[in-house]
């Protein structure tokens, strides 16, 4: 059972370059939702469930990572089964202009899963999942805030939460 190709290795620069987007038909958009419902999903299985080929499936989804359109395969994790007790989004004001600095040191936190720069009354949007509330404490306070471009945070627990599943 052959899977979809692996996507090529990100590098270090996240501003590198992409080709200009191709526009998407439908069958481009069924083989995304198949491979963001099921990642593993074979070449065969998806090709089938679109009906195409598998050839004409697999330069598709060769395509859409070579332009950036997908961006990877992996699991969606149960943080709490996995050891990860307490999630948090953080917001952080920053020192204008300094978010590709501020993005640097964010992505190396230890559980980051999520930074997004964002507008409004806070620059920055931080998900984060640590061991406990203790060790997100540390993390905000020893590490976050020893950034010298972080002007402040402020912290939401997250209480409960669900991935939402793409519909096929």
């Amino acid at each position: 059972m052959s899977r979809p190709p692996e996507p090529p290795r990100r590098s270090e620069d996240a501003d590198a370059p992409l080709p200009p987007p191709r526009p998407l038909d439908a069958i481009d958009r069924d083989i995304l939702q198949i491979l963001q419902a099921d990642g593993r999903a074979s070449i065969r299985s998806v090709a089938e469930r679109v009906h195409v080929s598998r050839a004409n499936a697999y330069t598709r989804i060769n395509r859409l990572i070579e332009d950036g359109v997908i961006r990877g395969f992996g699991a969606r994790i149960h943080h709490e089964r996995a050891g990860q007790g307490a999630s948090a989004y953080i917001t952080l004001k920053i020192v204008q202009n300094s978010w590709r600095t501020v993005r640097e040191q964010l992505t190396a936190l230890p559980g980051a899963s999520h930074i997004a720069l964002v507008s409004g009354d806070f620059d920055v949007l931080l998900l984060v999942h640590t061991a406990d509330n203790r060790a997100l404490r540390e993390l905000v306070l020893t590490k976050l805030q020893s950034i010298p471009e972080v002007l402040s945070t402020r912290t939401l627990l997250v209480f409960e939460e669900d991935d939402l599943e793409p519909e096929i």
